[in-house]
């Protein structure tokens, strides 16, 4: 018998070191996210834009400079973003939308979004249309309840 409690203590210590860590590294990610956030807005700039094209696509295929790919981290590389090919005045450019700004920017029409970098955060509207709402995404039980359409 005491040799399950032995084994029990160690298992009861070794969990409560690993929440102790996990505490603690959510605390710190979460500074570093409070402080990104900030720093996004502090960038943010208005923009009038045409939307050309919209994709999920991955970093290295989406036409972005050479340093946004080297800038990231390794294990994100391989992710698909949600990229947005947008004229901004002359230009045509690729920027990065919101997963939320993704699923309702319009193709092929003007609109005015909150641009930080190249990173589309916000809608503040459609030329001559109000902003829909973000579809709701369905949820696991909401499959079944229609027979299974």
């Amino acid at each position: 018998m005491s040799t399950f409690l032995n084994v029990l203590l160690v298992i009861l210590f070794i969990a409560a070191v690993a929440l102790a860590v996990l505490y603690f590294l959510g605390k710190r990610l979460e500074k570093r996210q409070v402080e990104q956030q900030q720093a996004l807005e502090a960038a943010a700039q208005t923009v009038s834009m045409l939307v050309i094209d919209k994709k999920k696509m991955k970093l290295k295929d989406a036409g972005l400079p050479k340093i946004v790919y080297e800038q990231t981290p390794w294990y994100m590389r391989r992710t698909k973003l949600p990229i947005v090919k947008a004229k901004v005045g002359p230009k045509v450019m690729t920027l990065i939308a919101d997963a939320k700004v993704f699923e309702v920017l319009p193709v092929k029409t003007e609109a005015k979004v909150v641009v930080s970098g190249i990173y589309i955060t916000e809608i503040k509207s459609l030329r001559g249309k109000a902003v829909p709402p973000a579809p709701k995404k369905k949820t696991f039980l909401d499959r079944f309840k229609k027979g299974g359409k």
